[in-house]
């Protein structure tokens, strides 16, 4: 029988896509830290161009920003992350578009899972209509795709990023 065991807390992790940064960059990142603590890690902008799916809405070219903060939460709070950034979109609407897609996340050692409002056959549903989406997870030293891994996190440039945001993570737990 196994014994049920809150695991450890995982890191907050947020992509942001946007082409039009300069209408709410550093405000937003302003709001995201008075929730989730101080930003501990920002990437520069990196071109996204692994697929045309938001350029209708978002408009082009469109730059990712990734992100994590320093405030560590338990992982049943997926959802709750989820349901904040889908305000924060909705808060930010002009024309009835968004100007930016915010995508959270929870790091562990072992995983980086998504939140997501779209069902599919690998995803989780947990409440609320939303949904947790196994990314990529972490073994022997490296992250692993699997099939239905976005190509995007599946390049070399965005799994580095996730390295530093884990380091960070492992870190975070041994001075706990």
């Amino acid at each position: 029988m196994s014994t049920p065991k809150i695991p450890s807390p995982g890191k907050i992790f947020l992509s942001i896509l946007s082409a039009k940064w300069e209408k709410f960059w550093p405000a937003l990142l302003l709001t995201l830290e008075k929730k989730w603590g101080k930003a501990d890690y920002l990437s520069d902008l990196i071109p996204f161009s692994q697929t045309k799916y938001y350029d209708a809405e978002l408009g082009t070219p469109i730059f990712r920003r990734v992100l994590s903060f320093s405030n560590l939460i338990p992982l049943d709070q997926l959802v709750s992350l989820k349901q904040f950034t889908n305000q924060l979109e909705q808060l930010n609407l002009q024309n009835n578009n968004r100007i930016f897609n915010l995508d959270p996340g929870i790091i562990t050692y072992e995983r980086l899972v998504l939140a997501t409002g779209k069902n599919f056959t690998h995803r989780i549903y947990l409440k609320e209509g939303i949904f947790a989406d196994l990314t990529l997870i972490y073994t022997k030293g490296k992250w692993q795709t699997l099939p239905w891994t976005f190509p995007d996190y599946a390049t070399h440039e965005m799994q580095q990023h996730l390295t530093n945001i884990r380091n960070i993570y492992r870190q975070q737990l041994q001075n706990k």
